[in-house]
This record gives C-alpha cells, sequence and structure tokens, in this order.
C-alpha cells in the first residue's frame, strides 16, 4: 500500500505524455461541466489496495450507486510495483480510467498532459471540504489549477530519548521545536556524551529545505531555489553537526531500518517513526520504552511535512459528472473517517481531525502516536515540490554527501544539486 514512504521508481516524472492522449472518454474529449445529470459507466482505478481492503471499496461503491441510481462504477486495482509505469502507458493508449489514485508527483506529468481535469474549474464548490494545505498539495509549479481531489494524508511524529536528554543536561520535557534549538541540542549532546551519542541518523532531505523556510522552486515552477543563501545556512550547519559527530557519522547512507536500529541501542537521540515502532520498542528496548518521548517534526516555519494521496478525474472522461461526483463521494468527510478507522491514516477533510477519534486519548500507545500526528496535520504543507522526481532526490543526496565530508563547500554542493534537478525537469 502507498503510504507516506514510498519507494516507486519516478519514472512517471521523466515520461513525455502526448498531448493528443484520450481517456476513457475517447477521442472526441470531455467536458470541464460537472453539473449535468451523474449518470453513465465508470472506471475507478486504485494503487495497491485491493489485498486489504476490498470488502471497503465494495461498499463504498455500491453507496454511491445506490445514492446515483443510473450509475455503474468499474473498480480496477494496480500494483504498487510499475504504478506509474502503468499511469504513462494508459495515458498513452487512450485507456486512462475516469477516476485515478494518485499522488502529487504522479499527477504533475497528466496534468501537464492535459489529462488531468482542474477541480479549481470543474468541483470548486467542494474546496472549502478540505484543509487548505490539503487541497493546494496537487497544484502543480507553472500551472494554474489543482488536479486532484485530497484524499488520505499521513505524517510521523519525532521519537526522542528522554534519559540521553537528561543525560545531557537538556530538559527532557522540552525536546527542540526548531532547526535552531535542534543544532544547539545537538551540539551539547555530543559534547557532553564525546562524541558517543548523536542526536540525527539522517542527512537533510527536501522536506528539511522547505521546513527550514528555504524556497524550493522559482516563482515560474521552472527551476529550483533550493541553493540560496538559506539552504546553504541549513546545509552548513548540517556540516557543523557532522564533524561534531552530533549527526551519525552513518548518516551517508543511512536507511530507515538502519536509523531506527540506531535510536533502539541508544547511540541516537531523536528518530521519525510510527505506532509501529511503540510497540517495537516495548517488546525489546523496554528502557528505551520508558523514556520514550513523543515531539512534532523539527520545522522553523511552523508547519510540518505531510504525505498525501489523491483522487484525480479523468479530462478526457465521457461522464465528467458521475466521475467528479464518485471522486468527491471517495474523498468526503463520511469516507475518508471511515477509511481511516481501518487503516493508520489521516483525513483531509476539515473539521475530521477534530473528532474524538483523533483527539481522546484511552492509553494506548497507538491512540497516543495518533493524536500527536493529527494535531500538527491540521496546518501541515506538502513540502516535497510536485516535480521533485526520485532521480532529483537521489542527485541532492549525493551533494549533500560531498559536503558533509568536505569534497564540496556547501554551496558548491547545492548549485550542482539544482543544476542537476533543473537538467532531469527540462528533460522530463
Amino acid at each position: 500500500m502507498p503510504m507516506s514512504r514510498r519507494t516507486l521508481a519516478a519514472a512517471a516524472l521523466a515520461l513525455v505524455l502526448p498531448l493528443s492522449a484520450c481517456g476513457s472518454g475517447g477521442d472526441d474529449g470531455g467536458t470541464t461541466d460537472a453539473s449535468g445529470k451523474v449518470e453513465g459507466d465508470i472506471t475507478f482505478q486504485t494503487w495497491n489496495l485491493r489485498a486489504n481492503f476490498k470488502p471497503y471499496f465494495e461498499g463504498l461503491i455500491a453507496d454511491f450507486e445506490h445514492k446515483y441510481p443510473g450509475t455503474h462504477v468499474k473498480w480496477v486495482d494496480q500494483p504498487a510495483e510499475g504504478y506509474a509505469d502503468k499511469l504513462s502507458a494508459d495515458a498513452g493508449g487512450g485507456t486512462l480510467p475516469d477516476v485515478v489514485n494518485v499522488s502529487p508527483d504522479l499527477v504533475a506529468p497528466l496534468a501537464r498532459a492535459g489529462l488531468a481535469l482542474d477541480l479549481d474549474k470543474a468541483a470548486a464548490t467542494y474546496r472549502s471540504e478540505y484543509l487548505q494545505g490539503a487541497w493546494a498539495s496537487h497544484q502543480v509549479p507553472g500551472m494554474k489549477g489543482t488536479y486532484a481531489f485530497p484524499w488520505y494524508l499521513n505524517t510521523g511524529p519525532l521519537f526522542y530519548n528522554k534519559a540521553l536528554f537528561e543525560k545531557a543536561g537538556l530538559d527532557p520535557d522540552r525536546p527542540p521545536k526548531t532547526y535552531d534549538e535542534l543544532f544547539a541540542d545537538a551540539l551539547t549532546m555530543a559534547h557532553k556524551s564525546d562524541g558517543k551519542v548523536a542526536t540525527l541518523a539522517n542527512v537533510p532531505t527536501i522536506e528539511d529545505f522547505g521546513r527550514y523556510g528555504v524556497p524550493l522552486m522559482n516563482e515560474q515552477g521552472d527551476g529550483f531555489a533550493f541553493n540560496d543563501a538559506k539552504g546553504v545556512e541549513l546545509l552548513t550547519k548540517y556540516k557543523q553537526l557532522y564533524d561534531a559527530k552530533a549527526l551519525d557519522p552513518q548518516a551517508l547512507t543511512a536507511t530507515g531500518e538502519s536509523a531506527g536500529k540506531k535510536f533502539l541501542t541508544g547511540a541516537v537521540a531523536m528518530n521519525p517513526g510510527s505506532a509501529l515502532d511503540l510497540g517495537n520498542f516495548k517488546k525489546n528496548a523496554p528502557s528505551l520504552y520508558r523514556n520514550i518521548g513523543i515531539t512534532d517534526q523539527i520545522t522553523s516555519t511552523g508547519h510540518v511535512n505531510m504525505y498525501v494521496m489523491g483522487v484525480m478525474v479523468n479530462s478526457r472522461t465521457r461522464h465528467t459528472p458521475a466521475a467528479v461526483a464518485f471522486a468527491h463521494f471517495v474523498t468526503d468527510a463520511r469516507n475518508q473517517m471511515s477509511f481511516a478507522k481501518k487503516v493508520a491514516i489521516f483525513p483531509s477533510t476539515a473539521g475530521s481531525l477534530d473528532d474524538p477519534y483523533f483527539t481522546k486519548e484511552d492509553g494506548t500507545d497507538e491512540t497516543r502516536v495518533r493524536i500527536a500526528a493529527a494535531k500538527s496535520l491540521k496546518s501541515a504543507v506538502n513540502y516535497t515540490p510536485v516535480l521533485f522526481s526520485e532521480q532529483m532526490k537521489t542527485a541532492l543526496r549525493n551533494e549533500v554527501a560531498k559536503a558533509l565530508q568536505g569534497k564540496e563547500s556547501p554551496k558548491e554542493a547545492l548549485d550542482n544539486a539544482v543544476k542537476a534537478a533543473d537538467r532531469l525537469l527540462q528533460q522530463g
């Protein structure tokens, strides 16, 4: 299931989708008018959801067809592997379904090819039903419009080891909230532990630059901008952490799993995670579990990062009113809330995160983490630019590594990363 950290190939962003490509509506194209009668046969495609949630989606479709007699929804589900390639092939071959489960990076090439319906025109009446940051997440730089309904959200809190903070003379009940606080605490912890305890085990990603307040793209949306003075400042501070061993020496090659093990053994003081990790701590590291703290992601903008899934309407559908109505139905408050109670995700609809399910403690670890995440999501932002592909992430990571090792200055490294990302953007 595609959740917060997908590991799919980013072929989608390098694909050139022909403007003439047409979806299941046929060569005559569709209409942006969603105000007509809701009727007709439409196809709905999800992304690796059938195995675990078949009864939910079958019930959802039955409810929609009951609400709108004269409609019929055919549900197809595609595997996680190769989903981007499948979307591209369908777009080029004229077989793109009427309603499609997408993420922001997957909707971008479809919108640029004219295949994603602009919901600011066709469904503006629904906009106020969603969190502002979630609605904006499927907007494409350089284009006007919003190209998918926001569906489910995810984010992760930060875990921290209170015992390590206390040992370093830091207040265990006041973990760092901003990057400046994080850097100060990390240097203190490294100094007090003689370099034995790092605060972080991961190098900065594009989301870190966003949360630090660095502009990620230019205003035109045709080039990247994270090599500005503020971006250089962030990487320079990470270099200071690396030199002081406040950033784990193995961070350059760290994976989520390896960073998690470092946190488990007390070699690292802070690490992102989920409710599942708490169960692991309880079983495998009871002393850590007794000292675990939960806090928001580090951010200097006041907004944490969100991961978001969406539901796109094919602009070439023959049945625009039905396709828009169904995409809205899938993502409305009632159905998102129902889905959120079946899986550890969060609704993107305004007000849903105030439900007792996301606010009322019941003494369980799962609820404790869910409440912490839901609180931060109300004003969260999807910092990853929709045009920032996996290849671009790799280029940034490689240049960051060179800067931390002293092979390049932070300015040189970010200049090179931006050049590589811009080149890949032009190729796309």
